[in-house]
C-alpha cells in the first residue's frame, strides 16, 4: 500500500472518532435545556414556553431615576435646612391651627391634665419650590420632615408629650410647587392647669394649652392663628366624667424672657364646670342623713344610756370617715373648700348632739344629788297614808317633760301655810310636796331666801330635749340655705 494512502486513511478515522465523541458529549446539555423548558412550562401553567424568565422581566427601579429622586426634585442637597426660609429678612409667618381629639384626664390632685390634638403648621420654603404641570402636591412622612426646615414648637408648662408612632411616626409633610408647607402631627400633651378649688365641687376650672417657638423670637418667627377662632376644631364626642366642656377659644400673646427676648405664644383655653350629681350622692346626702340621723337621740330616754351614746359615737365616726375620703382625693391646699365647710359643719351639729346629751346626763345627776339632800332634811313622815310614796325618786317618766315645768314657786305655802295634796296625787306632785316640806322648817329664818333656793333645786333636765328637738334641724337647714345660695 502507499504511504499517501495510508496517511487519508488515518486521517478519515481520526476525523470520524472526533464526530462521533462531540455528539456524545452534546446529548446531556440537549437534555438539560429540554428539563429547564419543561419545567418553565410548568411554572407557567402549560400556557407555552417562556424563552425568558420572569426575573429577568423585572423593570427598572423608577425611585432611583433622576426625574423622580425626591431629594433632587426639592434641592434638599442643595440648600442649608438648618437655616429658617428668608433668613436675614422679615420674620417668617407660620400659621397654626388644631384639632383637639380628646380630654384624656383632668387631675385635681397634680392640677394638671391630658390632651390629644392634632397640631398642624403652615409656612412657605422658597428652597422647597419644584416644577409641576398639574400643580399636585406631594405628601411625605416623617423621614423627610427630618432633613428640612420645620418651627420649633414646644407646649409652655407642659409636664409630658409624646408624638404617636403606632404603626408608624404620625407625621404628614406635604410640599406644594410654589413652596408651601403643611406640617401635621399627632401629639398627646400633659399639661399644668393652675386650679382654684376654693369652691370645690361646686367649681368651674379654665384651663390652657400654650404653644409657641423655643428657639426664635418674634424678630425672626411670626406666629400666628391661621383662620383665628375658627383654627381650633374639636370634636363633638368629646367628654369628661366629672366635668362638662363649656366652651373652647384661641387667644395670641407676647411672652417676654428677660436673656432671650419676646416670642409670640398661641393659646388654647377652654372652661370645664364639674358635674355635681356624684359628690350629691357620694359626700352631700351621706353628710346630712349623718346628721339627721344624730337628733334621732333627742327622742330617747335619757335614761337610755347605751342607746344614745353608741348612736352619738357612731355618728361622729362615720362623719370622720367621710371627711378623710374626700380628702384623700384633693390636693393638700392651704385654704378651706366648699366641701369642707359643709362637712365640718355637719360634723360640728353630730357632735354637739353627742355634747347635748352628755349635759341632760350631767344636770340630771345634779339634781337628783340635790334632791338626795333635800330627803334627808324631810321632817318625820308618820301619820302619812303611804310614806313610801313621799319617798324621793330617782327615776323619771315622761309626765316630767310636760309637767315639772309648770310647777312655780311655792306660793300657795307661803301664803295658805296649807299643803294640799293634788287629786289624784301623782308622784311628781308628792315630790314636790316634799321639798316644800323641807323648806318649811328654815321659812321662819329666811323667808326671803326660800324662793331662790326652791329656784336652784328645779331644773328641768328634759326642756334641754325639747328645745334640741327644735333648734338643731332648724339650725341645720339654715345653714343648708345659706350654704346652696351662696355656692350654687
Amino acid at each position: 500500500m502507499r504511504p499517501d494512502a495510508l496517511f487519508l486513511l488515518s486521517f478519515a478515522f481520526f476525523t470520524g472518532f472526533c464526530e462521533s465523541a462531540h455528539r456524545e458529549r452534546g446529548r446531556p446539555l440537549q437534555r438539560l435545556s429540554q428539563i429547564r423548558s419543561k419545567r418553565a412550562s410548568r411554572m407557567s401553567g402549560g400556557r407555552g414556553h417562556s424563552p425568558v424568565s420572569p426575573v429577568l422581566k423585572r423593570g427598572s427601579d423608577m425611585t432611583k431615576l433622576p426625574v423622580t429622586n425626591t431629594e433632587q426634585l426639592l434641592k434638599i442637597d442643595g440648600h442649608d435646612f438648618t437655616m429658617r426660609p428668608g433668613f436675614g429678612g422679615p420674620a417668617i409667618p407660620v400659621g397654626v391651627d388644631v384639632q383637639v381629639e380628646s380630654l384624656d384626664k383632668i387631675s385635681e390632685v397634680d392640677m394638671d391634665f391630658t390632651m390629644t390634638l392634632y397640631l398642624r403648621h403652615y409656612w412657605k420654603d422658597e428652597r422647597l419650590s419644584f416644577p409641576s404641570n398639574r400643580n399636585q402636591s406631594m405628601t411625605f412622612d416623617s423621614r423627610l420632615a427630618k432633613k428640612i426646615w420645620v418651627p420649633d414648637m414646644f407646649f409652655v408648662h407642659s409636664k409630658r408629650s409624646f408624638t404617636h408612632d403606632t404603626t408608624t411616626d404620625n407625621v404628614m409633610l406635604r410640599v406644594f410647587p410654589d413652596g408651601k408647607v403643611l406640617y401635621s402631627l399627632r401629639v398627646t400633651v400633659t399639661a399644668m392647669c393652675s386650679m382654684d378649688l376654693s369652691r370645690f365641687p361646686l367649681d368651674t376650672q379654665t384651663c390652657s394649652l400654650e404653644i409657641e417657638s423655643y428657639a426664635y423670637t418674634d424678630d425672626d418667627l411670626m406666629l400666628y392663628w391661621k383662620k383665628g377662632n375658627d383654627s381650633l376644631q374639636t370634636d363633638e364626642r368629646i367628654s369628661v366624667s366629672q366635668f362638662l366642656i363649656q366652651k373652647f377659644h384661641t387667644s395670641t400673646k407676647l411672652a417676654f424672657y428677660s436673656s432671650t427676648g419676646w416670642y409670640n405664644r398661641l393659646y388654647i383655653t377652654f372652661t370645664l364646670r364639674r358635674h355635681i350629681f356624684f359628690f350629691l350622692l357620694q359626700t352631700y346626702f351621706p353628710a346630712t342623713l349623718m346628721v339627721m340621723l344624730s337628733w334621732v337621740s333627742f327622742w330617747i330616754d335619757r335614761r337610755a344610756v347605751p342607746a344614745r351614746v353608741p348612736l352619738g359615737i357612731t355618728t361622729v365616726l362615720t362623719m370622720s370617715t367621710i371627711i378623710t375620703g374626700v380628702n384623700a382625693s384633693m390636693p393638700r391646699v392651704s385654704y378651706i373648700k366648699a366641701v369642707d365647710i359643709y362637712l365640718w359643719v355637719s360634723f360640728v351639729f353630730v357632735f354637739l348632739s353627742v355634747i347635748e346629751y352628755a349635759a341632760v346626763n350631767y344636770l340630771s345627776t345634779v339634781q337628783e344629788r340635790k334632791e338626795r339632800k333635800l330627803q334627808e332634811r324631810l321632817p318625820c313622815t308618820c301619820g302619812l297614808t303611804h310614806p313610801n310614796q313621799m319617798m324621793m325618786s330617782n327615776s323619771y317618766s315622761d309626765m316630767d317633760v310636760n309637767t315639772t315645768g309648770n310647777y312655780g314657786m311655792a306660793e300657795d305655802v307661803h301664803s295658805t301655810g296649807k299643803y294640799r295634796m293634788p287629786n289624784g296625787g301623782n308622784g311628781v306632785q308628792r315630790e314636790r310636796i316634799l321639798v316644800q316640806l323641807a323648806l318649811r322648817g328654815d321659812e321662819a329664818a329666811r323667808h326671803t331666801g326660800s324662793s331662790g333656793a326652791y329656784s336652784s333645786v328645779w331644773i328641768d333636765t328634759h326642756t334641754i330635749d325639747k328645745y334640741s328637738r327644735v333648734i338643731f334641724p332648724g339650725a341645720y337647714t339654715l345653714f343648708n340655705i345659706v350654704y346652696w345660695s351662696l355656692y350654687l
